[in-house]
């Protein structure tokens, strides 16, 4: 089953790649647009401007807050009940320092605030904080997939792992486009229906 969407595709498969296509053609948009300096940087409705541009031609719930529950294997992300809140604690972390923004990446990684497109829409959301405040980006071509996983699988625990891995990834080519694209790659996914178990509680 495929998550419902604006396109009519049934098969998760098909979906998936369509996303990607439809994703990476808007994020180049939104480089080029400057419209995300329009954004908040650091607060959820950045984020949420950031995801329903990549993803509004696909789904009606692009930029809006989920309503169910989801997991990825025996991690349960924040509740459908205290999300809400848990957002406004995120927009209210400090963001002046590396670790700071890390830590901040990392409670809206366990916030996971849409449906679908969560891992995408972080990433340049993570970015622009990084530009904002220490005139640095992450360089995504330096940061090995299954490593960049199994950090942020742990990160919730212990962020240690994920701080020294995209430390070690930080370039100041922040207006490179290549690496800005980098971050958009289906292998860095840390989301997809296929790997949620999703429910209304």
């Amino acid at each position: 089953m495929a998550l419902q969407n604006k396109l009519g595709i049934n098969n998760s498969a098909e979906l998936a790649r369509v996303e990607e296509r439809i994703s990476k053609i808007k994020a180049i948009e939104l480089y080029e647009s400057n419209i995300v300096e329009e954004f908040e940087v650091g607060k959820f409705s950045g984020l949420a401007k950031i995801h329903k541009f990549l993803f509004d031609e696909i789904y009606d719930f692009a930029g809006k807050a989920r309503t169910v529950n989801i997991a990825k294997g025996n991690f349960r992300f924040v509740p459908v009940m205290y999300l809400e809140t848990a957002l406004k604690h995120i927009d209210a972390m400090p963001q002046s320092t590396y670790d700071e923004i890390i830590e901040k990446y990392v409670e809206m990684n366990v916030a996971h605030p849409f449906r679908e497109g969560n891992g995408r829409s972080t990433r340049i959301w993570l970015d622009l904080i990084l530009k904002k405040e220490l005139k640095l980006v992450v360089d995504w071509n330096k940061v090995e997939k299954e490593d960049y996983l199994l950090a942020m699988e742990r990160s919730p625990v212990k962020d240690v792992e994920i701080k020294v891995l995209l430390k070690n990834a930080l370039t100041d080519q922040i207006e490179d486009r290549e690496v800005y694209m980098k971050g958009i790659d289906a292998s860095y996914h840390y989301e997809g229906y296929n790997t949620f178990k999703s429910e209304d509680l």
